[in-house]
């Protein structure tokens, strides 16, 4: 049972894959956006207030982080137009595992994610940024980077999967600026207001980048942070992953 679900899953992943050869447009967007954004809040908004040390070294691992919550409306627009398109109910009415369009969906979104990881590390390097938590601490600070994408992504299909229309996707993607931008992702908490600085600090995005810096060795990182960074993403899996499956399970009937 598990090798049919496997192989399932790996078409679907390999149906995705497939687009970006149709879409290569939309594969390079997403990959510069992120980069844009560093170069941004680097050289023109940038500033860190109440930032010890370098502000580079402060504002690469937040960007990565930052980057891991963005670029989720391509996987929910996705979802949606297979959904109005008919592709579900006739991937639904063949025998195949439950489950196993979302599955592949993830997975080359995943894929995606770890390459704009790369190219942002590279950009980073490039600025002067050096991690300095050596080779354990930077494969630690990709995988919480990359467990925090994975937790999002599913919310980002549950959510999808409740629009259940394209021009819907647009009005319930807004929801991740708030969790991006309200976060320790491009400013210390330091810098804000109070209570400001309360509700940032329990950003689950603000854990990821908070354990992200103390495994990378830069400004901002604190010690004890990184069982945050790994429960919060295991919560919302548990919530979001199990709803996400219901529905799809549920469609049609």
């Amino acid at each position: 049972m598990s090798a049919y679900v496997l192989t399932d899953s790996w078409t679907m992943t390999r149906r995705e894959l497939a687009h970006w050869a149709r879409q290569p447009v939309q594969v390079v967007v997403s990959l510069v956006f992120p980069v844009m954004l560093l170069l941004m809040f680097g050289y023109l908004v940038g500033g860190g207030r109440a930032v010890e040390g370098a502000y580079v070294d402060y504002l690469v691992p937040g960007m990565l982080a930052l980057t891991m919550a963005f670029g989720l409306e391509g996987t929910m627009l996705a979802v949606t137009q297979d959904l109005n398109k008919g592709v579900i109910d006739r991937f639904r009415s063949m025998p195949m595992a439950d489950g196993a369009v979302l599955v592949g969906r993830s997975a080359a979104d995943m894929l995606q994610s770890a390459i704009g990881l790369v190219v942002l590390i590279g950009v980073g390097l490039a600025l002067g940024w050096r991690p300095q938590g050596g080779p354990g601490g930077f494969l630690g600070a990709v995988g919480l980077l990359l467990l925090f994408r994975f937790a999002m992504l599913w919310v980002g299909i549950q959510l999808a999967l409740v629009a259940g229309r394209p021009e819907m996707v647009q009005a319930v993607q807004i929801l991740v600026w708030p969790v991006g931008f309200l976060s320790n992702a491009l400013a210390t908490p330091a810098a804000m207001p109070g209570w400001l600085g309360t509700v940032v600090q329990w950003n689950p995005m603000s854990q990821t980048a908070t354990a992200v810096r103390d495994l990378f060795g830069g400004p901002g990182g604190e010690p004890g942070h990184v069982w945050a960074a790994v429960v919060w993403p295991l919560a919302l899996l548990a919530v979001f992953f199990p709803l996400a499956v219901r529905r799809f399970r549920g469609l049609g009937r």
